[in-house]
């Protein structure tokens, strides 16, 4: 087991993997930029490394001053969290090439899922059910338009290396396609490196479930109760929760072992998520996998009491998973609502200052809260605008909604702008309490009413 490792991250999910790296009696080395000097998880590790400035490009994507940092401190690995560079192959051969273990799958199989149309193409010939979309890389408006027209409009315009919901674009026709190609682009190139763009036909009606996947280096695989994060704008989900509303015993064992095919065709280790489209008929179609930590791995540890963190080190460090697939039960029902620090009322635009107060719900049963926020931290326009994560646990799915309405409620954050009027609209809107939320619901029903009712 490791004795010192380098957590790569900001924020909350900093915060939450220090204190399971503690718990686990490992020290814990902080990184941060000149913007956190005084971050939660600086004052929390056990060590704090400043490795730049404020901007993402030159602290928590500088690969060289982390990796500087590790080496300078005598850890042994580094935990990328999410984001940032958590799936980089090349930060992940980098942390090999210095003797430093990437607490994570292999760079290979991160490389192979992060480029999504060649993870699809691998999908598709391991016969793998995937979304309709374009074959190959496209670079050109040309080609795009080709394809488009092949699969019919609708479509869905994806960068190649994409994720968190940047460089995509819904596209209804052709002249739009023109107009959008170019800028999803640029946007593609300047958050991933890289403006490979492909095409996805656009399934109506349909939910965005996914399956929490952990494989050791013995060969152990197994599955965790599947995630619904249907509530989304922009991509970017909002509630998250576990297990999905409406499937069947049946479905959820298929879709299981589908997610074991998939771990199987990339020899998969460690922990990661496969994200799937269910339509109306219960149908799943492969969209991608996140290899990685996700930010609503929590509700998957609310219903399993199994700590995430503290398996992905152990199986970094070696060891085989500390139980098997029928160890691993669902206890009830778990939601998360993520705060952001920005403004639903004026097109989210992103919330910064200093916090002046902060009260958080904490107590009683299935209650769970992961924030960095204190009174005095300041948030800066540098960074995601996540600022915490409310989770509430349930016997059902009506209790935990209930729970999580009163955290939501109860929830005091002031000095800046949240989105948390929005998250008790969600939780009180008829389409969620039913559990028939599509990944279009918050955009065309629940946003419109709730704008026309609060502005």
């Amino acid at each position: 087991m490791f004795t010192k490792v380098l957590v790569a991250n900001r924020g909350e999910i900093a915060v939450r993997i220090i204190r399971s790296l503690q718990e686990l009696g490992i020290q814990t080395v902080a990184i941060y930029s000149t913007a956190d000097r005084d971050g939660l998880h600086v004052q929390l590790a056990d060590e704090a490394v400043c490795v730049g400035p404020a901007q993402p490009q030159e602290s928590y994507l500088n690969m060289q001053n982390i990796i500087a940092a590790a080496v300078g401190v005598g850890a042994q690995a580094i935990h990328p969290g999410y984001g940032f560079l958590a799936e980089n192959a090349e930060f992940a051969n980098l942390c090999t090439q210095c003797g430093l273990t990437f607490i994570g799958p292999r760079a290979t199989t991160i490389d192979l899922m992060g480029n999504k149309e060649h993870a699809r193409q691998e999908m598709r010939q391991n016969g793998i059910p995937v979304v309709p979309g374009s074959k190959g890389r496209i670079t050109t408006l040309g080609v795009a338009q080709q394809a488009a027209s092949e699969l019919g409009y609708p479509i869905m315009l994806k960068a190649i290396a994409g994720g968190g919901g940047k460089g995509i674009r819904r596209v209804e026709s052709e002249q739009e396609l023109e107009r959008v190609f170019t800028r999803a682009q640029k946007e593609a190139l300047l958050s991933f490196g890289d403006q490979g763009m492909y095409l996805e036909k656009i399934l109506t009606g349909v939910r965005h479930i996914e399956v929490q996947v952990f494989a050791d280096h013995q060969g152990n695989q197994v599955y965790f109760p599947e995630r619904d994060c249907s509530v989304q704008r922009n991509k970017q989900k909002l509630v998250e929760e576990s297990p999905a509303p409406g499937l069947t015993s049946a479905e959820r064992k298929y879709l299981g072992r589908l997610a074991l095919r998939v771990m199987d065709v990339i020899a998969y280790t460690n922990t990661g998520t496969i994200e799937f489209l269910m339509d109306q008929d219960h149908h799943f179609y492969f969209i991608e996998m996140n290899t990685r930590l996700q930010v609503e791995h929590t509700v998957t540890e609310m219903i399993t009491g199994i700590d995430l963190v503290k398996e992905q080190v152990r199986v970094a460090a070696g060891l085989p998973l500390s139980f098997t697939q029928d160890d691993i039960q669902a206890h009830g029902h778990a939601i998360e609502c993520r705060i952001n620090a920005e403004d639903p009322t004026h097109d989210f635009r992103p919330a910064t200052g200093q916090v002046t107060m902060v009260h958080l719900p904490a107590g009683n049963l299935g209650v769970r809260i992961d924030t960095a926020l204190y009174p005095g931290d300041v948030v800066t326009p540098f960074y995601d605008s996540l600022i915490a994560k409310v989770i509430a646990q349930g016997s059902d799915r009506e209790e935990a909604r209930a729970k999580a309405q009163r955290l939501v409620n109860e929830l005091v954050v002031r000095g800046v702008t949240t989105n948390q009027a929005l998250q008790q609209a969600i939780l009180a809107d008829p389409l969620f309490v039913g559990g028939q939320a599509t990944i279009t619901t918050l955009e065309k029903e629940i946003l419109p009413a709730w704008k026309g009712t609060d502005m």
